[in-house]
């Protein structure tokens, strides 16, 4: 946010479904095996897309205000929202203090997580090799690590910074890196020791977080310039600048390291950046306000979440072409259900 984020058979499921979608007529003829999962903020609804007819067939009451990102079980049973709050980061506004479990069966809150005060907990990641979920607790500096099994919280990795409020975590599960938005750093955590191991300097102000799938690069936007800042990982400092056609924010690279989709909220595009060569390759118009950026599992489909225009952008990316989704109000976070 800025200040001005099992397997097919969900459709034999018998359910009261509201269809707020459209289809659309040509889409993957391959089925993805899955469910996309929308946080949308407007509505504070959680909304369940086939991404195969292009609808949004359902959408779950959070039962909190308002949630901005989601993650999924690895088993894609349960659905967890972090409660952020009415606010923008370091603004005036509520303290969210609580995480919502959804069943993506029953479609319903099953359970309420209690961070015990108000934290502003915003982006929920599952650690890769642990099975612990991690959610960013801003007004605490730190990243807040829960036991997904038995829903109680188990440890805290402090940040070294306020407004901790993207989290990307390593392919081994050893690292964490965190984008403070107000300081403008990243910081850099270890999972295993449960401490604050580095805290880059990046820029006056930086939005949203990805890793290269080899942990190589990391990847944060300095939303006061057009610009992507290229993190050594081992080095641990910028390694350089990638030059964008507007003001970057969400990122996510495909899976064979081939490419790097950056959201451009400002220009109503996404940005596609060849690795390789760290350019920019081409500029691809989505709707208003794109957020959030998430490559399908088979690398086939990347989806950008539209806040303004209620859509989710879903790229071909062997062509690059676009076809749109309905989502609901302020559509921001997005995750995959297999």
């Amino acid at each position: 946010m800025k200040r001005t984020r099992s397997n097919s058979t969900y459709p034999a499921m018998k359910l009261t479904l509201v269809l707020t979608g459209l289809l659309i007529p040509g889409f993957i003829a391959s089925s993805p095996g899955g469910l996309l999962l929308v946080a949308n903020k407007g509505d504070q609804t959680l909304g369940l897309i086939d991404p195969v007819s292009g609808r949004q067939n359902a959408h779950v009451a959070e039962g909190g205000v308002t949630g901005h990102e989601v993650a999924v079980s690895p088993d894609g049973k349960r659905a967890f929202v972090p409660i952020y709050g009415n606010s923008g980061v370091g603004l005036p506004g509520t303290d969210g203090r609580t995480l919502a479990v959804i069943d993506l069966y029953e479609r319903r809150v099953i359970h309420t997580i209690d961070f015990g005060h108000g934290v502003r907990p915003h982006c929920a990641v599952f650690g890769s090799k642990d099975g612990l979920l991690y959610v960013t607790t801003e007004l605490d500096k730190s990243v807040t690590m829960i036991d997904p099994k038995t829903l109680k919280i188990v440890g805290k990795v402090p940040t070294g910074q306020p407004e901790s409020h993207m989290l990307a975590i390593s392919s081994d599960g050893r690292y964490g890196y965190t984008a403070n938005v107000g300081p403008g750093t990243v910081s850099v955590l270890d999972l295993v020791e449960r401490k604050t191991a580095a805290v880059i300097p990046v820029a006056g102000h930086v939005q949203r977080i990805s890793l290269t799938p080899d942990n190589r690069w990391v990847f944060t936007s300095d939303t006061e310039k057009p610009r992507m800042a290229v993190i050594n990982a081992i080095r641990r400092k910028v390694d350089r600048w990638i030059g964008l056609p507007g003001t970057g924010y969400g990122s996510a690279p495909t899976a064979d390291g081939k490419w790097l989709l950056v959201a451009l909220p400002p220009a109503n595009a996404v940005a596609v950046i060849e690795l390789a060569t760290f350019q920019v390759l081409k500029s691809i118009s989505v709707p208003r306000s794109p957020q959030e950026v998430l490559i399908r599992p088979d690398g086939q489909v990347a989806y950008v979440s539209c806040s303004e225009s209620h859509q989710v952008a879903a790229i071909q990316i062997s062509s690059w072409t676009v076809k749109l989704i309905e989502a609901g109000p302020g559509a921001d976070g997005l995750a995959w259900a297999r």
